[in-house]
């Protein structure tokens, strides 16, 4: 089943993507929902990222370029950062690379939504705590990367966390392939088992440091094949089971109080 959210004039609205359009619905994905009845062409709506995040977390260099580069022992302590909610936007709103650098990196990712309380899970037990899956698009900035290793301001920029088109609940995450497309161009093409943390094992570390809530959304790591770009050029991430994530890049407008 895929879940979006879409808006229609001044409405914001819930829905499921079937063949004859997207139908609305009412009440928590989460939990109890229906359908109202009715039905919306997708091109009379507007697409918005499906999921407005509780939190959002990623990973770092998490694939490798062939099966056999995985190593034996995973990290003791992956390389995990947060990003804020106000980096999220949808399928074709604009990627606003910020005032004084040209250039971003776009980073084509599954991204797993949280269906529930998620504390100390097993392994084998994570993916019983996902909700959904849809299309994340980790844009960087490395330029403002601190000299340390701090990578927080270079993710955070508003516009920098492009989710959907939408949340696909019947997807096995283990056995679906990761691309991106820069202005038509295939640039990653990459399955899931050359994740050198897999999946489970992610949201089952996460789960021994925190409480995952519903809704929060784990951006699982871009294959190899990400690359820097600019104003102009047009990004389409795809997990084919999901849809494609298609946006922009324009540059800044500069403020008033910086001319």
């Amino acid at each position: 089943m895929k879940f979006t959210r879409f808006a229609v004039e001044s409405d914001i609205l819930n829905g499921v993507a079937a063949e004859e359009g997207i139908k609305e619905i009412e009440g928590d994905i989460f939990g109890n929902w229906s359908y109202t009845g009715r039905t919306y062409s997708q091109n009379d709506v507007e697409l918005l990222a499906p999921i407005e995040p509780n939190q959002i977390i990623g990973i770092g260099a998490n694939f490798v370029t062939k099966a056999e580069d995985r190593p034996d022992i995973l990290p003791e302590i992956p390389v995990f950062f947060f990003k804020p909610t106000s980096s999220v936007v949808g399928p074709e709103a604009e990627i606003v690379i910020p005032d004084g650098i040209e250039e971003v990196k776009f980073e084509s990712e599954l991204a797993v939504v949280i269906g529930k309380d998620t504390k100390n899970v097993a392994k084998d037990d994570a993916l019983d705590y996902v909700f959904g899956y849809t299309v994340g698009n980790d844009v960087t900035a490395p330029q403002f990367f601190h000299k340390d290793g701090h990578w927080m301001v270079g993710k955070s920029f508003d516009t920098f966390t492009p989710l959907g088109p939408f949340i696909e609940t019947d997807l096995d995450p283990l056995n679906v392939n990761v691309k991106s497309k820069l202005d038509s161009v295939e640039k990653q093409n990459s399955s899931t088992d050359l994740m050198i943390v897999p999946i489970r094992e992610m949201i089952s570390y996460l789960s021994s440091v925190m409480t995952l809530k519903k809704g929060d959304v784990i951006l699982t790591g871009s294959p190899v094949g990400a690359e820097m770009t600019g104003k102009g050029s047009t990004i389409e991430c795809e997990i084919k089971e999901i849809g494609v994530l298609r946006n922009s890049f324009v540059k800044a407008k500069r403020s008033a109080a910086s001319i």
